[in-house]
C-alpha cells in the first residue's frame, strides 16, 4: 500500500497558547465550546517519553485521541489515513510539535498514529481520549490495533 503526503481529513490541529506571567504559564487544553461533541474527553492521562523513544504506530477502531504536546521536549508526529471511505485515504502526514510549537492534535478512529521524542530530554504528552481505556470498570478489550511490533508493517517511522 502506497501513501501520499498531505493533510488528513478529520484530524484537528490547534496551536496551543501559553499565557505567561510572573508566576509561570497557563495553557488551556480543553474547552467544551471549542471541540466537536464526538471528541469530548471522558478520561485524561499524562505520559513521559524519553528522548529517541517512539510510541506507536497504532490505531483505534472507535476511540479518538486528543493529544496535547507542550514540552519540555519536541515530538515528531506521524499520521496515516487508513480509512477506506475517507476523502484522504492513504494520505500520510508528519509534523514536529512540542516546546517549540505547542499543539493540540485530535486523531479520529482509523487514523494510524505514532510519535517520537526528537528532543534532548524527556517529554510530556497529555491525552484525554473520548473513550474509557478498556471501557467502564476496565472490563472490555482494549480498542487498539498495534502495528509497532509487526516487522512487515507498512507504517514506518522515517527516523
Amino acid at each position: 500500500m502506497e501513501f501520499r503526503s498531505g493533510p488528513i481529513e478529520g484530524v484537528i490541529w490547534k496551536p496551543l497558547r501559553k499565557y505567561h506571567d510572573a508566576r509561570g504559564w497557563l495553557c488551556e487544553l480543553f474547552r467544551h465550546d471549542e471541540v466537536p461533541p464526538e471528541f469530548h474527553p471522558v478520561m485524561a492521562y499524562v505520559s513521559l517519553t524519553q528522548p529517541g523513544v517512539a510510541r506507536g504506530p497504532h490505531e483505534h477502531v472507535d476511540q479518538a485521541d486528543y493529544f496535547c504536546f507542550l514540552g519540555p521536549s519536541n515530538f515528531k508526529i506521524y499520521l496515516w489515513d487508513n480509512r477506506p471511505h475517507s476523502p484522504t485515504y492513504r494520505a500520510h502526514q508528519t509534523d514536529v510539535v512540542g516546546i517549540d510549537k505547542p499543539m493540540l492534535v485530535i486523531i479520529p478512529p482509523g487514523v494510524v498514529h505514532a510519535y517520537r521524542n526528537v528532543g534532548q530530554e524527556g517529554g510530556l504528552v497529555f491525552n484525554c481520549p473520548n473513550r474509557l481505556y478498556r471501557g467502564p470498570g476496565r472490563t472490555q478489550p482494549v480498542d487498539e490495533v498495534r502495528h509497532e511490533d509487526d516487522p512487515r508493517s507498512i507504517y514506518r517511522l522515517d527516523d
